[in-house]
């Protein structure tokens, strides 16, 4: 059986280039100080080789292994898949790289925070997800920055996240000048800021128009969750059922129309539905949702502007960003049929 081959390194091109290991160095990172001559040759070495630069390498001498750690909510929301290639396209073109720490529901584990520091992480963006006290005890205290992106922060992080108050408040304008005057709102995980903030400023802006406070269903993060609160608002009598429903997600406002549709109700002529995110999946047939879209890619360059700011030590007080989602009016509402 044939051997394989050694992997090529600094000290075998500066070998086979009969030059110090240094010039080598130098030359694969463009040093003036080397003459084009030697940085082609030598780079045309390294080609032939197939040479890549050892990041662990990197990472003893520089003390930075160019690499972020990324913690995603329950991936059964598309919110989050697309968050997911957001951070990494960006993240890539920064020239990071990105390794999936978590995935699901619930506090991150403290085995999480281990992970940061086992692998030599530069920093951790968070999408979705509440650390623990003892997770971000462990981060703090070893100097690795954290970021939350799509949710603002408990503890130990910086943010930035939609304004979802704003985005809900133009919704709920939106419904209102199309003549929707009974009102539901189906809820999310109860504790989450995005989804306590959603449901609060569109809420607000009913009160501001002299309405009753709209009816709370109970829901959650997934589309069966919005199914059976959509089932629930089915069953109730004409008379009593909301003419306009608020899904805290698109997820949900997604199982919320189907379970209508189920009931045999027309969506939008008997029962409008909006929701909040923006994901793709929303915008046609079946749903045509209407939404507030949230700046996916926005938010993230700017949750790894912040971290890259942290990581190099140029910043120095958590930062909280909100930026404006755009509301997107589709069929799913009765005034844009």
């Amino acid at each position: 059986m044939q051997d394989n081959p050694a992997r090529a390194t600094i000290a075998s091109l500066a070998r086979e280039a009969g030059v110090a290991a240094s010039t080598v160095s130098r030359a694969l990172k463009g040093d003036p100080r080397i003459s084009p001559a030697m940085r082609d040759r030598i780079t045309a070495l390294a080609q032939a080789a197939g040479y890549t630069p050892n990041a662990l390498a990197r990472t003893l001498v520089g003390g930075r292994s160019q690499l972020i750690g990324l913690v995603l909510g329950p991936i059964e929301n598309p919110i989050y898949a697309e968050m997911m290639q957001a951070v990494v396209a960006e993240a890539a073109r920064r020239e990071l790289r990105v390794l999936l720490l978590h995935v699901g529901r619930g506090p991150i584990e403290d085995s999480t925070a281990a992970a940061l520091l086992q692998y030599k992480m530069d920093g951790c963006l968070i999408t979705s997800a509440e650390l623990s006290s003892r997770a971000a005890s462990v981060c703090a205290a070893n100097g690795v920055p954290v970021v939350m992106v799509n949710r603002v922060p408990r503890l130990h992080a910086s943010a930035v996240a939609c304004d979802n108050r704003a985005g809900c408040e133009e919704l709920a304008a939106h419904l209102l000048e199309g003549g929707h005057r009974r009102f539901a709102i189906v809820t999310g995980n109860p504790d989450s800021s995005n989804n306590q903030d959603r449901a609060e400023g569109f809420a607000r802006c009913l009160r501001a128009a002299g309405l009753p406070e709209p009816l709370l269903v109970p829901g959650g993060a997934s589309h069966a969750a919005g199914y059976a609160a959509g089932s629930r608002l089915a069953a109730l009598p004409p008379d009593t059922r909301p003419d306009a429903v608020f899904a805290v997600s698109d997820i949900l406002a997604m199982g919320v129309i189907d379970a209508l549709r189920a009931a045999g109700l027309r969506v939008p002529e008997d029962v409008s539905v909006a929701g909040f995110d923006g994901i793709a999946i929303a915008a046609g047939p079946p749903y045509r949702l209407t939404t507030v879209a949230q700046p996916l890619a926005p938010m993230v360059a700017r949750g790894l502007d912040l971290l890259v700011a942290d990581i190099s030590g140029a910043r120095v007080p958590d930062d909280v960003i909100s930026l404006r989602g755009t509301l997107m009016l589709r069929g799913s509402t009765r005034n844009f049929i």
